[in-house]
């Protein structure tokens, strides 16, 4: 069954209303926030972080995380609320599951996308080469980049994106809801082989949100997904897009 926060206002405790469920401010705000978070990476290259690929991997690789972070607060300092409006509340041991279970059918239904696109374009540049290099790097940079990947960056992204964006578009119906911020969130990786991958996780994750009414669901499919880049570099020295 699923869960449909409508737009009804909600008095507070000055006694006005205050909206339901994040809009268009949360949006732009939150936006602007996270950018600012990311173009302020580029301090860390004039401190000579660059000199190191290691340490500038593992930098780029928890500053994802960071941004979305910043993007959610900053967007939920808007307007005055209840975090359950962006749906950061508890949920059942069988969304958990269910998360997991949705987290491998997207690792899985990305990597046969991107195999498809690589198979007919030949196009098969990876973008975050740097997460490899912070993997590669020994096992406390291993350590790292699993933590960062699988914890931090989920955590981050999936307040923002889904608790914010998904949220806020949820009002104009489940389709154009999922759809639209799953375009926006792939569309923020840049056009390359993890835009495809950020678009499976993103519909993934945002259905699972909506219907469970629960980000935590959400965060696990995203984690599913990043924990197998670390792993697979453990495993075999290779790896395939994160998101």
């Amino acid at each position: 069954m699923s869960i449909d926060h409508d737009d009804r206002s909600k008095p507070t405790s000055t006694g006005l209303a205050s909206p339901a469920r994040p809009g268009w401010p949360e949006i732009v705000v939150g936006t602007l926030a996270a950018v600012v978070a990311l173009l302020a990476i580029r301090l860390f290259g004039l401190l000579g972080v660059d000199e190191d690929p290691v340490v500038h991997g593992l930098v780029l690789t928890a500053w994802s995380g960071v941004a979305g972070l910043v993007g959610f607060t900053v967007a939920a300092l808007v307007r005055i609320r209840s975090w359950g409006a962006f749906s950061v509340r508890r949920t059942s041991g069988r969304w958990v599951l269910l998360g997991v279970a949705a987290g491998v059918a997207a690792l899985v239904l990305k990597g046969l996308v991107n195999t498809g696109i690589i198979a007919v374009t030949g196009f098969s540049a990876d973008p975050q080469g740097d997460y490899y290099d912070a993997a590669g790097g020994g096992v406390l940079p291993l350590i790292l980049t699993f933590v960062f990947l699988s914890v931090l960056t989920p955590v981050g992204e999936e307040f923002f994106f889904r608790g914010v964006v998904t949220n806020a578009l949820l009002r104009y119906g489940p389709v154009v809801g999922v759809l639209s911020s799953s375009v926006f969130f792939a569309l923020v990786h840049g056009i390359n082989i993890a835009l495809p991958s950020a678009f499976v996780v993103g519909v993934i994750a945002a259905e699972v949100m909506r219907r469970s009414g629960s980000i935590w669901p959400a965060v696990i499919v995203h984690a599913v997904n990043n924990a197998a880049l670390p792993l697979l570099v453990l495993l075999t020295g290779t790896s395939g897009p994160a998101v």
